[in-house]
């Protein structure tokens, strides 16, 4: 039996990594040993921890680990502890490979601690482009991993380009897709996202269309944060339809999102938005599935959005150089293009799916891979 441990540090990795670990559990030559770390323990940043336990999942260990700041000292210290408590984690579990996923600096962090004691790593999602720090993060990561589990074909061509072994760089797709594949199967919003979820703003009625808006700091562009969000927040407003506005992660900037969002709502008293933490991951989907456009500079809108065929408005360098479908749409910040952005995609409406990002089937692969790779430390001696 090979012991999989697989950490969670964030919201979108629970989405991003939910049905490999489904699958991870039902392999019968796995065993998953599931950590949670960081951002995904703390309620400010909507507890995923909790819609981790409710889905059914064990969790081998809970790491907490951020350092308040929402700044790069902040991360570079919170990225230092994880290093700390993840090695003593690690030592306890004993596992035979440990998952790593995507770009964030709890993710380097994972993969530090397993590489130098000497446990093979897996990375989901290596190999893609996007702006700030997040794309040197990701490539890092490369560097120290043993088994690449990748999302598309430009990916995979990507990683051999940087010297990778192509044997150990495998074409899965998304796991997140595998969500919007089965929400894309009955997308019907059956429930009433106010009153399932709470969150902080006037009801709002979402017969007529909506928009839904998910809006990061850069964390290379942090002291702007709040500059940027306002920009967002003023285009949305004068959009002339109901906005869901979903809370900022834990990067440097976030402060600086939060108090624009805040102090928007006081000053401007928005009749038309609502503001929510986090959803179980499905919910949050079929929410974007039977939106209007997506607004903001998530990748979901890239990943999951191509899928569905979701109108996406791209605000400002977060996903600069990701690969993305024809549903996406660019805008700088500034109110006034982004207003045009969003006008534009309203009358465009719907895109039809594209599979860039995966078919529906990456949970089973990743699982597959992770039970018949030769796991053994890459010494990345071949050139």
């Amino acid at each position: 039996m090979r012991r999989v441990c697989v950490v969670v540090t964030a919201r979108p990795s629970y989405s991003r990594i939910k049905t490999a670990l489904e699958a991870i559990a039902e392999h019968p030559e796995l065993e998953l040993q599931l950590v949670i770390a960081a951002s995904a323990l703390l309620d400010r940043y909507g507890t995923a921890a909790r819609y981790v336990e409710e889905d059914g999942f064990d969790v081998a260990a809970r790491v907490y680990m951020v350092l308040e700041g929402e700044n790069p000292t902040a991360m570079a210290k919170t990225t230092g502890l994880g290093l700390l408590e993840l090695a003593t984690v690690l030592d306890n579990l004993k596992p035979d490979v440990v998952v790593t996923i995507a770009d964030r600096y709890e993710t380097i962090a994972t993969a530090i601690a397993a590489a130098y004691m000497n446990i093979p790593v897996a990375h989901v999602q290596g190999g893609e482009v996007t702006g700030s720090i997040d794309e040197k993060v990701r490539h890092a990561v490369t560097k120290l991993a043993d088994l690449h589990l990748v999302s598309t074909e430009g990916a995979r061509r990507r990683l051999e380009r940087m010297g990778e072994d192509p044997s150990k760089v495998v074409v899965t797709g998304c796991p997140s897709i595998d969500l919007a594949a089965e929400v894309a199967k009955d997308p019907a919003l059956d429930f009433d996202p106010i009153a399932k979820y709470g969150g902080v703003g006037t009801p709002v009625d979402l017969a007529a269309g909506y928009l839904v808006v998910m809006q990061h700091p850069v964390t290379t562009e942090y002291e702007d944060a709040r500059r940027h969000a306002f920009e967002t927040l003023h285009a949305v407003a004068g959009a002339g339809l109901p906005a869901l506005w979903f809370w900022p992660n834990v990067d440097a900037g976030a402060d600086g999102t939060s108090n624009a969002i805040r102090t928007f709502r006081e000053i401007e008293q928005p009749e038309r938005m609502h503001f929510f933490k986090n959803m179980r991951p499905l919910d949050f989907l079929r929410l974007l599935a039977n939106c209007r456009c997506l607004v903001g500079n998530s990748s979901a809108g890239i990943r999951e959005g191509s899928y569905l065929g979701v109108p996406v408005v791209n605000v400002g360098s977060r996903q600069a150089g990701r690969e993305r479908g024809a549903n996406v749409l660019d805008a700088p910040y500034r109110r006034d293009a982004i207003r045009r952005a969003i006008d534009a995609q309203l009358e465009h409406g719907p895109y039809p799916g594209e599979t860039l990002y995966g078919d529906g089937q990456a949970g089973r692969r990743i699982a597959r891979e992770l039970a018949r790779a030769e796991l053994t430390i890459d010494k990345k001696l071949t050139y």
